[in-house]
């Protein structure tokens, strides 16, 4: 789609990236007001499925729809990602009980990946490598902007509207980029000679299935050593084993294993996962810092994290023209990497609200130097045919390592927190149980949970019910609670930071081949990506 004008090109990104604004802000407008949309609907026990079940349809449709799109085109798939997205948005708003949300949530969940990965995959149609850098940039600014506007948005419409209107406020701007996409985005045509894989499609997604349901629960629902989670990893491995089989056999591959054989693809993939995994203790644990050690609100929570936002959203465009420019894109790895290395370094260390937002600021500003880099890196080093299949391979791996650092870091999190309030305990910092009276004794007891400390109106009501000779020793207890998670935080963003690091020595390793200035894969840059082009 090269021969495209540069007007007509630039109204198809528009609508583009209004799609994947659509799914974005969808995807963080909840955050804040699904604590009251489930209290309305009732049927807490099931909650996170609400946001487990997105997280498995997204990821599932990602990865499958790259090697369609790549058949069939982008513009059929972007088109019924917007109607599936809207479909479930519309329905999730007419929810009457939690079954019914997470079912809809499901199929939003559908929409959500297959528009990432047929919005990202256009761009690579549209542009020649060399162009994608400053594209590449502003799409992952929709993505800073939609968390910074999303929260605090919902928040408002619960407080303010219906619940409903969270789902149903941006189906205008579906509809608007749907037209757009429908009139102006050129039909490709079906190459004849390629083949569905409908077998490695269904083992491939008998793999991801359990794997992320064992992530997801590993630690939380269940033990990690107990039977369902056990038997999650072993189904995954199994279907993972034949799926690698079957791909060897087809005619078109769903999921090429030759295009791993390219160094760049391979360890641009791997870091990618791995900034998504040291990331999301940025993103999951700084509140637990905020509202639990330093006792603000949930409300004003969201102000601490904006920053990190902002400032991706600002240094993301930046980055994508300044590759752009120079052609170069390794450098913008390696420094972004290593400024998030050392954002995580300083959350370690944090002692003070205004800490906690440098320590974003310097965060974001590494995250949006680093993060549009290795989309492009990926289809940069394969043959224009492959771009779809490659692309859904980059994003699969950012959302495993998502939710895999999740888990680990879940589990990083509980661990040390016992052993920091074993040791609280032992070293006479908490109370004396043994001096006291059973009621007093019970009371007391019931503190030793950190979880009291983000539920702050709990906690207050717990403290007015002591009697006066009991809140010294509320303070002590309390004190002690925010002592064993502040040094257990010091050790989950040491994690995130040590993950980092792995992802920033890959990086040195990374081949930088430049970027074409074209769709045409030139001898040199042919040959670089030959063995992903080989099925």
């Amino acid at each position: 789609m090269e021969h495209l004008t540069h007007k007509r090109k630039i109204t198809i990104m528009i609508a583009i990236i209004a799609a994947m604004f659509f799914a974005a802000i969808n995807q963080t407008i909840v955050s804040t007001a699904m604590p009251r949309i489930i209290a309305i609907l009732g049927g807490m026990d099931y909650y996170t499925w609400v946001i487990t079940i997105y997280m498995l349809t997204s990821t599932i449709a990602t990865v499958l729809v790259g090697k369609l799109s790549d058949i069939y085109g982008r513009k059929p798939f972007i088109l019924s990602g917007i109607v599936f997205f809207m479909i479930g948005a519309f329905l999730t708003g007419t929810s009457t009980d939690i079954f019914q949300m997470i079912t809809y949530r499901g199929i939003q969940g559908i929409g959500a990946g297959i528009i990432m990965a047929s919005a990202f995959t256009a761009v690579g149609d549209l542009f020649a490598p060399r162009e994608r850098g400053k594209w590449t940039g502003i799409m992952m600014a929709v993505f800073g902007f939609s968390s910074i506007l999303g929260p605090t948005l919902g928040g408002f419409i619960v407080d303010h509207m219906n619940w409903k209107w969270v789902f149903w406020i941006f189906l205008p701007l579906g509809v608007l980029a749907f037209v757009l996409i429908l009139l102006l985005f050129p039909k490709a045509e079906k190459k004849q000679s390629e083949s569905i894989d409908y077998f490695g499609s269904l083992f491939l997604t008998l793999a991801i299935v359990p794997l992320l349901l064992g992530f997801s629960w590993a630690g939380t629902k269940y033990d990690w050593g107990s039977s369902q989670i056990i038997s999650l990893f072993a189904a995954a491995f199994v279907a993972l084993v034949i799926f690698a089989i079957v791909e060897t056999k087809v005619k078109s591959p769903v999921l090429p294993l030759s295009l791993f054989r390219n160094s760049i693809v391979t360890i641009s993939n791997l870091s990618g996962f791995l900034m998504n995994a040291g990331m999301m203790g940025a993103l999951i644990y700084l509140p637990f810092f905020v509202q639990g050690v330093e006792g603000i609100s949930p409300t004003y929570s969201g102000y601490v994290t904006m920053p990190m936002s902002i400032s991706m959203v600002v240094i993301s465009a930046f980055t994508g023209k300044w590759i752009t420019k120079t052609g170069k894109y390794k450098r913008f790895a390696l420094f972004g990497i290593l400024i998030m290395v050392a954002g995580m370094i300083m959350m370690a260390y944090m002692n003070s609200i205004w800490f906690a937002v440098l320590s974003m600021i310097v965060f974001g500003f590494g995250l949006g130097l680093g993060m549009p880099v290795f989309s492009l890196t990926v289809q940069n080093a394969v043959s224009p045919n492959m771009l779809g299949v490659a692309t859904a391979s980059s994003q699969l791996f950012r959302n495993m390592g998502g939710t895999i650092g999740i888990a680990v870091m879940g589990t990083i999190m509980s661990s040390s927190l016992a052993s920091n309030l074993k040791a609280d305990i032992a070293d006479g910092k908490g109370v004396d149980m043994s001096k006291l009276d059973p009621k007093t004794a019970e009371q007391m007891s019931a503190l030793q949970n950190p979880q009291l400390l983000l539920d702050h109106a709990k906690l207050d009501q717990i403290k007015a019910d002591l009697p006066d000779q009991i809140q010294p020793m509320f303070v002590k207890m309390i004190d002690m609670l925010k002592d064993a998670l502040s040094h257990s935080l010091t050790t989950v963003f040491l994690s995130g930071g040590a993950l980092l690091v792995v992802a920033l020595l890959l990086v040195f390793f990374l081949r930088e081949i430049p970027l074409r200035t074209s769709n045409r894969m030139p001898e040199a840059a042919g040959n670089a990506a030959k063995p992903a082009a080989e099925a």
